[in-house]
């Protein structure tokens, strides 16, 4: 009767159909049987070592779960995941630890084989049961962000050597492709898993997953870390029997032997090391730093490369956000009014050195970018919450503030004013109080960069102006990550969609209320609206890009004309130095710098004859 059951399942059960890879939207760009990626030198040397700096004093090499502060490089160099996203296509995944992905037509299951030859890196076999393992570990104990991801998905193991994700909507189009990004662990690794320190001799001590760690973790990656200094140092080494190393996905790959962490919690003092060479590669986010701090002998000797590579990577919003779970910010009026002390003009000119443009949108410099006013299907989006909608949303294209640059911001601080007043902030005593409550309205800048103090330091001068008595508050890495996950913050600076290509289930992590008060939740301005709620059900729900242009465009109109966010500025290049000891392939992926695509030359001193294309 059983098998019968079973025949009768296989025969109705949804067709599917196997390939070499998955993308979002479109066609694959790598055909089956590709060799290589295009931005690759398959014959670059193996050796050297490449020494980086991070700002997280970390305390943890369990990326996975909310507590702690993660080394950097662990998820990326230790542990992997059953598909890898390619450089030079939008969310384009291709074999890793699963040699193929078999999709049901109609998007309601989807099945991984994994390789025979993957390997963790005590040697054990990578197999169905850790894959079955660390999925539901993940969505049961791992960060809320991946609870959230993971929840309308379940698995179960296919034999030995194969897994099926079954997905409960199967019109939310982005979940194949977020089972196939999913961290593959070690279960006998960690305590629970199945193998304990009294059974299983290959491993010192069990590993609690929910739990931080300092613990040299077990991965299935090129590397393995061999070094750890808390909240100093992590050096991971090349394992040279790297199961996966000629793979098409990975040659090219993990040139370096050794490459090394070091934690430098100050800006200023990071700069420095650069310079005297402490470390190999530095990427710059301070124009004036850009313009002003590297006219030294290396660099004009050529020994410290200076330069500037273009990139096509969507820009999205970088700005500073509000914490609307506090009552003064609740009204739009109100962050409006905040929003208009920002004079970039100023800022741009006698800051920045001119380097910048403004954003004005969430999805910046893609198709998903609302310009104009709502055409017929955005507004039909938006029709059923148009009483609860700022009515300039439909009459009027969102405009960020502008002024003459001389720093004298007089038509914006009048507006702002007169949108304080009106939402019920009156002076009193030179105050901005609520007439209502008698509260004084005072805001922190809550920023782990000390460079932000300049460019705010003309907001508090205008704040001072209207009344508003404003702090600027410097916090270490940990301690900025910790009030965010508690919300305890007025302002932050944060940057949101950078290189995303299709909006999807990240929006409703960002914004959907239903995130809003989860302790780490990526909704970080704590946003409650029905109207951005429909709209990213809308997104993660589209089978057609006719779809999700107006439900991403509404999306953006909405969170724009809120003023949820005060929006910085952009640059579509990447500002870097490295000393002239690597080589780097003749393409540059349009979509990532491919830093672990170098390598060492066969000698510090020989110049970079590849050079940057």
């Amino acid at each position: 009767m059983k098998r019968l059951v079973l025949a009768l399942a296989l025969l109705f059960a949804a067709p599917a159909y196997a390939a070499h890879g998955i993308a979002l939207w479109g066609e694959l760009k790598y055909k089956q049987g590709f060799a290589h990626f295009d931005y690759v030198n398959v014959n670059a040397p193996k050796g050297g070592t490449l020494r980086l700096s991070t700002s997280a004093a970390f305390d943890s090499t369990n990326p996975f779960i909310l507590k702690g502060i993660a080394a950097p490089g662990i998820s990326s160099y230790v542990y992997q995941s059953l598909m890898v996203q390619s450089y030079d296509e939008p969310q384009s995944y291709y074999p890793l630890i699963a040699m193929d992905i078999r999709l049901a037509a109609d998007r309601s299951f989807a099945d991984f084989t994994l390789n025979p030859n993957a390997r963790w890196s005590d040697g054990k076999a990578i197999t169905a049961e850790d894959v079955v393992w660390s999925f539901n570990t993940l969505k049961e104990k791992g960060h809320p962000s991946l609870k959230v991801q993971y929840k309308p998905i379940t698995i179960k193991a296919l034999g030995n050597n194969a897994v099926r994700f079954t997905f409960a909507d199967k019109h939310l189009r982005e979940l194949p492709l977020i089972a196939a990004s999913m961290p593959v662990l070690p279960k006998h690794y960690f305590c629970g898993g199945g193998q304990e320190s009294k059974t299983d001799k290959t491993i010192a001590q069990c590993v609690p997953f929910d739990k931080t760690t300092l613990a040299a973790p077990i991965g299935s990656g090129p590397y393995v870390v061999s070094s750890i200094e808390a909240g100093r140092s992590i050096t991971f080494t090349r394992d040279k029997n790297y199961w996966a190393a000629d793979l098409p996905t990975q040659r090219g790959f993990n040139n370096f032997d050794v490459i090394r962490f070091d934690v430098y919690r100050d800006d200023t003092v990071a700069l420095e090391g650069i310079k005297s060479h402490q470390f190999d590669y530095y990427e710059e986010f301070i124009a004036r730093n850009w313009a002003t701090s590297y006219n030294i002998p290396a660099v004009e000797s050529g020994a410290l490369v200076k330069t500037k590579i273009p990139n096509k990577i969507p820009r999205g919003m970088q700005g500073f956000i509000f914490n609307t779970r506090l009552p003064k910010f609740n009204d739009p009026r109100v962050r409006e009014a905040i929003g208009l002390t920002l004079d970039f003009q100023w800022m741009n000119q006698t800051l920045f050195y001119n380097a910048y443009e403004r954003g004005r949108s969430y999805f910046n410099n893609t198709e998903f970018e609302a310009k104009g006013l709502p055409d017929a299907a955005e507004k039909a989006l938006l029709k059923p919450f148009a009483s609860s909608l700022p009515p300039a949303l439909f009459t009027a294209e969102y405009t960020v503030p502008t002024t003459d640059g001389s720093g004298i911001a007089r038509a914006n601080l009048i507006r702002a004013q007169n949108l304080l007043n009106e939402a019920g902030w009156v002076m009193k005593d030179g105050k901005r109080i609520n007439a209502k409550t008698g509260e004084q309205l005072t805001i922190e800048f809550l920023m782990t960069q000390k460079t932000f103090e300049r460019v705010i330091g003309i907001m508090r001068h205008n704040l001072q102006k209207l009344g508003i008595d404003s702090t600027f508050r410097y916090v270490d890495a940990s301690q900025y990550q910790k009030r965010l996950e508690k919300k305890q913050f007025d302002i932050v600076s944060v940057w949101w969609n950078l290189g995303l290509f299709y909006p999807s289930t990240e929006q409703y992590l960002y914004w959907h209320s239903s995130q809003a008060d989860i302790e780490g939740s990526q909704n970080i301005g704590g946003v409650k609206n029905p109207a951005v709620d429909a709209l990213v059900e809308r997104i993660q729900k589209s089978q057609q890009l006719d779809e999700l242009r107006p439900a991403a465009r509404a999306l953006d109109r909405v969170l724009t004309h809120e003023h949820y966010i005060i929006p910085h500025w952009n640059l579509s290049a990447w500002r870097v130095l490295y000393w002239n000891q690597f080589g780097r392939p003749a393409i540059t992926p349009a979509y990532s710098l491919g830093i672990d695509t170098w390598w060492q030359q066969a000698a510090p001193e020989a110049s970079n004859k590849e050079g940057a294309k």
